[in-house]
């Protein structure tokens, strides 16, 4: 049991004994750097239960805790916030408890609460790019981190493989293309089908100037265009199963699954399952029959079907149309359903979906909860803003996107130009430095990016990402890689656990280093890499603080010497933890 643990079941204890009045919790605050301890009991909340002075039921309680618990040593009040001094001997104990536990601040999985993550999703007209980099990087971190807090856990991605957007690309290869292959251009798959989507564009607008040039309105020149209609003839054939059609999506979706897959592993994600539009497009039809009904949807005079959410807030939602086809909504709600078949242990799914479908998530939870299934209630949407450059936003049909295998080679560009300004990789030899610039730059990029809360939009700097000063992924690496240097200059025996009167700053650092398995909790019921990312930053800051004013290896007396050895190391091993939780590497040399 941690500290704060011990205290609320006291308080608890306390104010039972002392007012004959149970309280539901405690709430706790760090002690204020200006008074004298190390966790603070706030006893304003506590006057909803107990009406009275709240500096006495501080005096109270703090009596009752020193006399109740060995490690509260001593206390006081100011105002309404009773600050607790907790005994060496406990910060001692516990460090001692968790220097060798490898999985220190894990909870070992419960393979019957097992969760879904979705992320990625792309369409195969186009390689990835920023936008995906955000999102990736978030539901894989969010995946990581539940796996932590104990969930059994399936990475996935639903890949956007059909649609007129990938006829276009299509299209415009079989009319522009001259047989050009991957193989044959040297372009990975994903980026020449993704010149082809631009080139359509390109052609497209060609085609609508000269309409509207003779006189066609600009609304019917968009339909007229011949482009348009063939893309849109290819579509009608895809779906009707014309084998020539058939086997040309076949070849350029394979380029591209191709080109995904460098990407993703050169980013460093993964996935359990692959779904595909093309095989989930039809879900959802004989859900929506069963749901007529039992009265969750109804059916216009048109045939039209749609699902009445006005008791809740919202309006009234389409879920088939008129002539029978299926809307978007629909095919969520049938592939929701399917996973749920395939993974039937799933207790809750986790969709990685940009901000602007905040609305057609909330439906479809809605329709799901409303359909009956017990794992609707359990359905979360990891929503996030954009991702801006300094030099605007992003359009992929004109071939302004920012390209993520682009993205990647810029940061370790970046991160060589500023590693060798500042002289941090003398003696290294070449093949060393390039994979080093490698971890720092995308660890940069990665660490940017989560450290924000999803919520927020963010404006990418990929220059004041690779900072080796300030609240960084560099600086975290480097000081990861400080205390690897100290650990490999402590020529001496450092794994018996010693009993020492704690310095300050050691007692900081560990009352740090308690804080991880909360941390981790929290990041998972809030679904937020960014609360990791900044302990991180806060224990380093900490660490850095201890290094700056506690001698390690300098040290005479043998057992400080090696107590500051062993927290050292605990600390260097929690910073990778939580860095793996990111997805994000630490070198052992930088």
């Amino acid at each position: 049991m941690n500290i704060q643990s011990l205290i609320e079941t006291k308080v608890k204890e306390g104010f039972l004994a002392l007012y004959d009045v149970e309280i539901p919790n405690v709430e706790f605050q760090a002690t204020r750097k200006d008074f004298e301890g190390d966790i603070t009991v706030v006893v304003f909340p506590l006057l909803r239960y107990k009406k009275g002075n709240p500096v006495q039921i501080g005096e109270d309680l703090g009596k009752y805790l020193v006399e109740n618990i060995n490690e509260i040593t001593s206390y006081n009040v100011v105002k309404g916030f009773l600050n607790l001094v907790v005994d060496d001997s406990f910060y001692v104990n516990f460090f001692n408890q968790i220097a060798t536990n490898s999985t220190y601040g894990f909870v070992k999985e419960d393979d019957t609460d097992a969760r879904m993550v979705e992320y990625s999703s792309p369409n195969t007209n186009k390689p990835l790019h920023l936008g995906h980099v955000r999102n990736v990087l978030l539901g894989y971190s969010v995946a990581e981190i539940l796996k932590a807090a104990g969930h059994k856990v399936y990475k996935t991605q639903i890949i956007n493989d059909r649609g007129i957007h990938i006829c276009k690309s299509m299209l415009a290869w079989q009319k522009f293309g001259n047989g050009e292959t991957p193989e044959s251009t040297g372009l990975k798959g994903d980026k020449l089908v993704g010149n082809y989507y631009v080139k359509f564009d390109q052609e497209y607008k060609k085609e609508i100037a000269e309409l509207v040039a003779k006189g066609i309105s600009e609304d019917d020149a968009k339909k007229q265009a011949l482009l348009f209609v063939e893309a849109q003839e290819m579509l009608r054939k895809w779906e009707a199963g014309d084998k020539e059609v058939v086997t040309l999506w076949e070849m350029m979706n394979g380029w591209v699954y191709k080109g995904f897959d460098v990407t993703y592993e050169n980013i460093g994600v993964n996935f359990d399952k692959l779904y595909y539009e093309s095989n989930t497009y039809l879900l959802g039809k004989d859900v929506i029959e069963e749901g007529l009904k039992n009265d969750v949807f109804f059916k216009k005079e048109d045939g039209s079907v749609w699902c009445d959410l006005t008791d809740e807030g919202l309006d009234e939602k389409l879920v088939l149309r008129s002539d029978g086809t299926a809307v978007y909504m629909t095919q969520d709600i049938g592939t929701a359903i399917q996973r749920s078949k395939d993974f039937p242990d799933v207790n809750g799914m986790v969709y990685t979906v940009g901000n602007e479908q905040d609305y057609h998530f909330k439906v479809l939870f809605l329709i799901l909860q409303k359909l009956g299934y017990s794992w609707a209630k359990q359905l979360f949407h990891l929503s996030y803003g954009m991702v801006d450059l300094p030099s605007g936003k992003m359009k992929s049909r004109e071939g302004t996107v920012v390209d993520a295998d682009d993205l990647m080679d810029e940061m370790t560009n970046t991160a060589r130009e500023i590693s060798q300004e500042l002289g941090k990789l003398e003696g290294y030899s070449t093949e060393e430095k390039e994979d080093l610039y490698k971890i720092i730059g995308l660890g940069a990029l990665k660490y940017f990016i989560l450290k924000v809360d999803p919520k927020k939009r963010i404006l990418f700097d990929p220059q004041a990402s690779v900072d080796f000063q300030g609240n960084t992924g560099p600086f975290v690496q480097y000081t990861y890689a400080r205390i690897q240097s100290i650990i490999r200059k402590a020529d001496f025996d450092y794994s018996t656990p010693v009993s020492v009167e704690l310095h300050e700053k050691e007692k900081e650092l560990i009352k740090q280093l308690e804080l991880y398995p909360e941390v981790i909790q929290q990041a998972a019921s809030n679904y937020s890499p960014a609360v990791i990312a900044n302990y991180t930053y806060d224990l380093v800051k900490e660490f850095n603080s201890f290094y700056q004013n506690v001698s390690i290896l300098g040290e005479e007396n043998q057992d400080k010497k090696v107590f500051r050895v062993q927290l050292s190391k605990k600390v260097a091993d929690t910073i990778k933890s939580a860095f793996k939780l990111l997805g994000i590497q630490v070198p052992e040399r930088m």
